[in-house]
């Protein structure tokens, strides 16, 4: 491990390559595991350089979380170029992709989160409402009325996403294409459902 004391960094890359160091740990433990001991052992810091960047743990934890959050969300941004169908089409790749390549980040960031700090989970939280949101514009714009009933299903089948990903991409390694296709056709009977909601 490089030894951060050694580089000579301005205040805010130090911190930034902090951070960077306590996401990759996420990519092979969960949340809980990380420490301040454990990151100053992995950075090369002693520990109170970290509490002077962090002040707490919960504070680290944060940083930690918002960096992996804002990874995901800035690979599976939508393009504004595609129509609604295949902007859809094309995000659900690229999350599925983003999941292949960074299975542990994900893993950690869905079901390590759950019994953490509150602050964390709805960083996490935060992910899920954007994501909903992104959707909820491409329906509109294929015609679907903005009701409160559709704005529910979509924030659950992005949790029901998910859980998906876990089970068919990391944990069975599936083919994106189909689980793209799957995912699809669980968003449109979820969208169409709402058509019976009386909201």
């Amino acid at each position: 491990m490089p030894d951060l004391r050694r580089a000579r960094l301005t205040p805010v890359e130090r911190r930034a390559q902090l951070v960077a160091t306590g996401v990759n740990f996420l990519a092979e433990h969960s949340l809980d595991e990380l420490t301040m001991d454990v990151l100053a052992q992995r950075a090369g810091v002693s520990r109170p350089l970290l509490f002077h960047y962090f002040d707490t743990r919960q504070g680290m934890h944060l940083a930690v979380v918002t960096t992996a959050r804002d990874s995901l969300l800035l690979a599976s941004e939508p393009r504004d170029d595609l129509e609604p169908r295949a902007r859809i089409r094309d995000t659900l790749l690229r999350i599925t992709e983003f999941v292949r390549q960074h299975q542990g980040t994900f893993h950690s960031l869905v079901r390590g989160i759950a019994s953490g700090d509150p602050a964390v989970r709805r960083v996490v939280d935060e992910s899920r409402d954007l994501n909903a949101e992104r959707l909820l514009d491409a329906f509109i714009e294929l015609g679907i009325a903005d009701t409160p009933g559709l704005r529910v299903a979509l924030r659950a089948w992005v949790s029901f996403t998910e859980e998906t990903l876990i089970s068919l991409v990391i944990d069975r390694d599936e083919d994106p294409v189909v689980v793209v296709r799957f995912l699809e056709a669980t968003l449109d009977g979820v969208v169409a459902a709402t058509g019976e909601l009386p909201l």
